[in-house]
């Protein structure tokens, strides 16, 4: 107890340092901190603009993780974000391989545009995402600890993309889409970032704070209520095994036990960073959608009758509420 409440202070001067750069995004950073308390890779959907970029930069700096950023193009290749083998030679004449890590060998990778890179590349970074770690030339390498992906896709522009399998987006963690701040939110951020001066982000925690912060989310006890809530929420949202009608008729594939799973980790995460003891139902609600609206996918039907993703989840959980 007294560990979550103090770790609950702690998260509380992270959320405030990371407001005083980004501006009018406090949901966005809260659910990219769940993430990371969680140890999971997040997927930020928005139009350009919107300090998705910015974000990750001072993620990096308050959480005190090595950040390191790829911009996806379609002629990115594997070995441009794993690393690669150069052949050197040493003073005795023998030549022998030497391993150059690629950008991928840091705590905070930001991938942007994710759905640029080619199938090719986003199944090395899939295999770092699932691993934590790469193989170059048949050789096993591991990644830095702790290791999260921020990958970041422009909902707008969608020619000469590639779009993410779904056992890619399954390895998110969570979805998240960033919307315009409003209106006080935008004029404090053109005020602050058009003057002389402009506000700093400092260190608040470390690599190592951050990884004991995600064992203790680990214990966080949950009530049999919770787990039972999760699961009926997650098999609810399955056409083959769902009692809702809208589900059977509208859904084509549902949430597997990743999701459960992730739910799990977010709503312990979640109550950590709110300085709670314990998850409640009202953490599996507010983060249901972003969980799993990457996870499941509508029928043509949905689409006909003007059904949406969010009107499916909303759906599933109302008997939550």
């Amino acid at each position: 107890m007294e560990e979550i409440e103090a770790l609950g202070d702690r998260l509380a001067s992270v959320r405030d340092r990371i407001g005083r750069v980004i501006f009018g995004q406090q949901e966005v950073i809260d659910r990219t901190l769940v993430t990371l308390l969680a140890g999971g890779h997040l997927l930020l959907i928005g139009v350009p603009g919107l300090a998705k970029t910015r974000l990750v930069e001072t993620l990096g700096i308050v959480l005190g993780l090595a950040e390191k950023r790829i911009q996806c193009t379609p002629d990115l290749m594997p070995a441009d974000i794993l690393g690669s083998e150069v052949l050197e030679e040493g003073e005795n004449g023998r030549r022998s391989f030497r391993f150059l890590p690629g950008p991928v060998f840091s705590q905070l990778l930001m991938a942007d545009e994710i759905n640029r890179a080619s199938p090719r590349t986003q199944s090395a970074l899939l295999q770092a995402m699932q691993e934590h770690r790469v193989s170059v030339a048949g050789q096993y390498h591991p990644l830095p600890q702790p290791f999260h992906v921020l990958a970041t896709q422009n909902p707008l522009e969608q020619e000469g993309t590639y779009p993410l399998p779904e056992a890619q987006l399954d390895r998110f963690l969570m979805q998240i889409d960033v919307d315009y701040p409003d209106r006080e939110a935008e004029r404090r951020m053109m005020i602050a970032t058009t003057g002389s001066t402009d506000e700093r982000a400092v260190t608040v925690l470390s690599a190592a704070d951050l990884q004991a912060a995600q064992r203790l989310v680990r214990r966080v006890p949950v009530g049999e209520g919770v787990v039972d809530g999760i699961l009926d929420l997650v098999r609810r949202g399955r056409p083959e095994t769902s009692e809702l009608m809208e589900v059977r008729q509208h859904v084509a594939w549902g949430p597997g036990p990743r999701a459960s799973q992730s739910l799990m980790l977010a709503a312990r995460a979640r109550a950590v960073l709110d300085g709670r003891l314990s998850p409640s139902l009202d953490d599996v609600v507010a983060l249901a959608k972003p969980i799993l609206k990457h996870r499941m996918a509508l029928n043509f039907a949905a689409r006909a009758d003007g059904v949406t993703l969010d009107d499916v989840i909303d759906r599933l959980c109302a008997p939550l509420m």
